[in-house]
Parts: C-alpha cells; structure tokens; sequence
C-alpha cells in the first residue's frame, strides 16, 4: 500500500485532511493532534498532513463541496481522514448530489466499510462483552446512490409508483468476502454471512453463495449463516457470540449501528472505507448540526476510525510501526473512558476538549 510518494528514509506517512462539516470542525484538529502525540509516544516521526479543501466551506470558496484539486490531491495519497459532514445544510440546488464522502468513495472505489464495534470499560453498554466487526459491501446492493454508472437506482414511472433497482454481483461479493476472511483469520476465526434469501432468493443468495465459496478457501474460519432479521435479534441477546459480519450495503449499515449502539454508543462507532490501496478514516455518524459549535460532541468514533485507518495501512504494506501507533490510540481512548472523562452520550461531563486534552496526554505518556 506505501508509495514513494507517501513514505521515505526518515519520513512520516503523509495523510489527507478533510475537516468536513458541523461537529467536523471541532472534533477533526482533535483527532489530528491525537495521531501526532501517538506518534510521537511510540518515537517514530509524524505524518506529513495535507489539508484539503472539503465540505461547505469549499462549496463556498470553489463552487464544490469536492474540488477537482482534493481528489487529485487524495490520488497521491494513501490515506486520509475524512470529518462528518451535512449537505442538508447546502444549497436547495445542491442537496440531491451525491454526498461529498460519497463522491469520494466512488471514485476510489472504496468497496469495503469496516465498521468495529467493541464495548469499552467504563461505558454502560447493552452487550458489554461485545467485541466484533461488520464487514460492509460498499459499492452495491440496494443504495441508490451506489448501483449505476449514470443517475441513481431510485425511479417513479408515475408520481404514484416508485421502484429501486438492488444490485448484486458475484465480482463485490467475492472481493468483501476475502476482506471479511482474511480480518477473521487475523481475530477469532468466525465469520457471519448475513442474507434474507426466504425472500431475496437470487440477489441475496448470490451473495450467500459466494461467500460460502470464499470461505472454502479459509478453511480455518468457521462459517455461519444468518438471516438478517434473526441476526439482530441475536445482536441483542448475544451480541458477544460473534466476529466478524460480512454482509450486502444495507444489511450492513443497519446492523453495523445497532451493534454500535448495543456496544455504547454511535458517538464511539469508528469505521473505515478501503480498497485495495487506499483507506478513508470517517465515523459511522454524521455532522450532528444540532450540537456543532458548542464543544459537546464525542469525537471517539473518528479518533477510532483514525487507528482502524492506521492498522489497515500496515496490515496492507505499510510501515509495521503504524500497528503500535494505532494500538497507542485505542489504549489512550480506553484509559481516558475507564478513568471517567467522558463526553455526555456515554454519561460523563467532559468538553469535546476536555476529552481530546486527556486523550492526547495518555497518547502521548503511553498507559
């Protein structure tokens, strides 16, 4: 995954910045100086930070949310961090693009959504012994946005009808599947395949089947199957039963949050959009407008996503060194909530600040 441009004897990595919008702006310097402190804690040298037009602010500046500058910008590197961001607060006349992530995303080709989801000590959750990832097929399935080279899957033939195309081939299922296999292979060996082929017979047991042909070339992961309704209810009840969850875009998404929620709160859901060669660090959350400016905002998810970014990163090439930067920012995170500086969604009384100052000094310090 390291190139030439992003790596040399003596050099940090050089990663992307995309503040974003909303809490974006509050929680993205946070996350920034977090990675700095980590490492510098682990005594290697820090990231060469490229800062890139993005969001309202570019809307505003260069007439695109995304200017053609970011993405040739985000071609000679390898990863960045992508902050939250609303386009319902855009323009009327820009609301019904494709998000700016989701521009992104396409053009890169970012196929696979890594989405933890792990409860943490300190924090009341549902299914405190939680501990799994759901591996999310990112191009496809039944997400309008996603499933047509021109226009979108969504169309009315009469203002009374609507219809929405699901797209399922055996070329995603297939490159999902050995992502999945091969970050089970790395954790407990246990791979979910998510379906609903009493009812989605061709599309979703395309899916099915294809995975369970990935999994013949793992045989040391063991494999399941589950319908994505008696999934969640087992999510609920059992959530520590699982590993890893490979399933479709939408499935995906649902059940990614619901085990988000089970394991604390969406305000810690990290998560990671990758291909082969580059990765986007970006929370499973949004820009949260309702809160943005007031320094209230939980910035764990992104400070995850961050370490999920880094790990991915080495476990696909890069410098090995970046596995115990990113370990150094999960344990900084952990030590900070277990000590009882948290943010108010996960019941403490700390700033975003706050949270970010203790974070950044156990980063640094090492626990």
């Amino acid at each position: 995954m390291t190139s030439a441009a992003n790596t040399g004897a003596g050099h940090g990595p050089r990663i992307g910045v995309l503040v974003g919008d909303g809490i974006g702006r509050e929680i993205v310097p946070g996350v920034v100086r977090i990675v700095d402190a980590a490492f510098e804690g682990v005594g290697t040298t820090g990231p060469d930070w490229a800062r890139l037009p993005f969001g309202r602010d570019a809307l505003d500046e260069h007439g695109d949310a995304v200017p053609a500058a970011t993405i040739a910008a985000l071609e000679d590197l390898d990863m960045w961090i992508l902050g939250p961001h609303d386009s319902a607060s855009y323009p009327p006349e820009r609301r019904g693009d494709l998000t700016p992530g989701g521009r992104i995303r396409k053009h890169f080709d970012l196929y696979a959504n890594i989405r933890p989801a792990r409860a943490l000590p300190g924090v009341r959750a549902v299914s405190p012994r939680m501990d799994l990832v759901v591996v999310r097929e990112n191009t496809e399935g039944f997400y309008a946005d996603r499933n047509m080279a021109v226009g979108s899957g969504e169309f009315m033939p009469t203002p009374d009808v609507a219809l929405a195309v699901g797209v399922f081939t055996r070329r995603a299922a297939e490159r999902i599947a050995e992502s999945a296999f091969a970050l089970a292979e790395q954790r407990r060996r246990r791979v979910t395949v998510v379906h609903k082929t009493n009812v989605l017979r061709l599309t979703t047991g395309l899916f099915r089947d294809v995975c369970a042909d990935v999994g013949e070339r793992h045989p040391d992961v063991d494999v399941t199957y589950e319908h994505v309704d008696a999934l969640a209810a087992k999510l609920v009840r059992h959530g520590e039963d699982f590993d890893v969850i490979v399933a479709e875009n939408m499935f995906g998404d649902i059940l990614s949050d619901l085990a988000g929620e089970l394991s604390g709160s969406l305000g810690m859901a990290a998560s990671i959009n990758a291909s082969a060669e580059k990765v986007m660090a970006q929370a499973a959350h949004g820009a949260a407008p309702d809160i943005a400016g007031r320094n209230r905002a939980n910035p764990t998810a992104l400070i995850l996503s961050a370490a999920a970014m880094l790990d991915h990163a080495a476990a696909t090439g890069g410098p090995s060194h970046l596995t115990r930067v990113a370990d150094r920012i999960r344990g900084a995170v952990e030590h900070t909530v277990a000590s009882g500086v948290a943010t108010a969604d996960i019941g403490g009384q700390a700033s975003t600040s706050e949270f970010v100052e203790t974070v950044t000094a156990h980063a640094m310090r090492g626990v």
